[in-house]
């Protein structure tokens, strides 16, 4: 069975955004999708965040797994992948994620030390890199660098802004052709 995990960002919530639009397209499709409440996403902490996507992912061995994460999600699944034991995940969908050390305190557990793009690669599977053009809260160059690292494929998404509801976006079109796409 194929399942869908969306990862929120920071101070995010499972509903917020276009994510309840993103379930009840696939809910048409018949692939169960569940938004994931992450721990303290006004104070995240990247071990606890890593540790809730590993209880969903870790408990579904025998399903096809597929991560989508938004902005802060980005970088907990990014974590998740560099420590999860073997490869479980299909493919990802990665929203306006950030990659770099930011000024941010609050979510620097997530961001301070380099990723290790080549075992994230090896546990990955299939990888779509979505971004806006005009993403002030995460510039564009994150995501081409990330897209870079992984290989993946980049979606450029004109005038997108931070790709979230306060940006306007309560579907999102481009997260759901490219599931469709890995889940090929």
């Amino acid at each position: 069975m194929k399942k869908v995990f969306l990862i929120h960002g920071f101070e995010g919530s499972p509903n917020g955004g276009w994510r309840p639009w993103l379930m009840a397209e696939l809910d048409k499709q018949g692939i169960y999708t569940c938004a994931l409440a992450m721990p303290s996403p006004n104070k995240p902490e990247s071990k606890d965040w890593v540790k809730e996507i590993s209880r969903h992912v870790e408990s579904n061995t025998k399903d096809q797994v597929y991560l989508v994460g938004h902005s802060l999600g980005v970088p907990a699944i990014l974590r998740y992948l560099e420590k999860a034991p073997g490869k479980q995940v299909r493919g990802v969908v990665l929203v306006s994620g950030p990659v770099f050390k930011i000024t941010k305190k609050k979510v620097a557990s997530f961001l301070n030390t380099p990723f290790n793009f080549k075992t994230i690669k090896q546990k990955a599977g299939k990888v779509v890199v979505i971004h806006g053009d005009t993403d002030r809260s995460v510039p564009i160059e994150q995501g081409v660098f990330l897209a870079k690292e992984l290989d993946a494929e980049l979606v450029i998404v004109k005038n997108g802004g931070h790709l979230n509801g306060a940006a306007g976006w309560n579907t999102l079109p481009h997260a759901l052709k490219a599931l469709t796409k890995i889940m090929r």
